[in-house]
């Protein structure tokens, strides 16, 4: 669950209570932040991406493809936001007292908050090509729907749901030291199962989409600079092109969340590193980076797009009234 503690022969992140004795003052101070930090990411990430949620499905101007995109990002980062605090009850009670079921429930919901943001990306970076492709060659884009954009959603939920299946099956409760934890168990040889979910998230989670990412705004950027070219540089409207920057940007702040995780993967499996307060401390801050991803979104959102702003100020007028 939590990035605290890697343990390379379970293969799983778990806290130590005898770091708590220790004398050195930082693990304590450790012990206090991060809740703290969670509870705001929590508090923050509810009422932003609700107020996404609330906006998109409320305002018809915002019913557009990008939008529909948007919107499933907010609901994947809602229900991580929303079994977070089952999170911090698991951290201040050093141990899993919810059950099995609430724990393959749990990870589950942390396993999408991995998978589901970067593959909603992924399409919002393809659907941002086609329609340079399209502009550039002067062709309309019929199948670009808002009903098509909803059945494209559904099918990425679909094969999220398939990557995460292993997690699934592999989060069980396990007795650790007289602690009830919940973790993946792993069969033998646990070191061997534990290198290989790790090896699976950073090809299946961040080397294939984001190197389909870049390799699509490489394509674009290049289309561009050749559409300029020939056409003066007036193919795209003002509003297409806020839009691909408002995707280029949320995709920027999701790769510097999330990167840091996924670079710790291949430190994990590559060093042995030992536990020291820095190290730990290290790893607070790359858990707490990936999970402030689930409330910058909405702020991004706000700032970036004037649809969005004022689309926002008519509901809240409208409810005030």
């Amino acid at each position: 669950m939590d990035s605290i503690s890697l343990n390379s022969e379970t293969g799983n992140l778990s806290i130590n209570s005898s770091w708590l004795n220790e004398s050195s003052p930082m693990i304590p101070n450790f012990y206090l932040a991060i809740p703290l930090i969670y509870s705001v990411i929590c508090a923050v990430g509810l009422t932003g991406n609700t107020a996404v949620i609330y906006v998109i499905l409320k305002a018809p101007n915002m019913k557009t493809v990008t939008n529909m995109f948007i919107l499933n990002l907010a609901i994947a980062d809602e229900l991580f936001t929303l079994v977070l605090p089952i999170n911090i009850a698991d951290y201040l009670l050093l141990q899993w007292p919810f059950g099995e079921f609430m724990c393959k429930l749990i990870i589950s919901i942390d396993q999408y908050n991995i998978f589901s943001s970067i593959y909603f990306l992924t399409v919002m970076s393809i659907d941002r090509y086609l329609v340079v492709v399209a502009t550039v060659k002067s062709r309309k884009m019929s199948y670009r729907t808002y009903r098509a954009a909803k059945t494209v959603s559904l099918c990425v939920w679909i094969f999220v749901t398939v990557i995460i299946l292993p997690f699934i099956i592999f989060a069980k409760i396990h007795d650790e030291y007289g602690r009830l934890q919940c973790v993946f168990v792993f069969p033998n040889p646990e070191s061997m199962w534990w290198q290989m979910s790790r090896i699976y998230t950073l090809i299946v989670g961040f080397t294939i989409p984001v190197s389909t990412i870049c390799i699509l705004y490489t394509m674009m950027l290049y289309k561009l600079r050749h559409m300029r070219l020939n056409t003066n540089g007036k193919a795209l409207d003002k509003a297409k092109k806020k839009v691909t920057f408002m995707v280029l940007i949320i995709l920027a702040v999701c790769l510097f969340c999330w990167t840091p995780y996924h670079l710790s993967t291949v430190v994990a499996l590559t060093t042995d590193i030992p536990q020291t307060p820095l190290v730990i401390g290290i790893s607070f801050f790359i858990t707490s980076l990936s999970y402030a991803n689930s409330c910058l979104n909405p702020f991004l959102y706000a700032f970036l797009d004037d649809n969005f702003r004022k689309s926002f100020r008519k509901l809240v007028e409208c409810r005030t009234s």
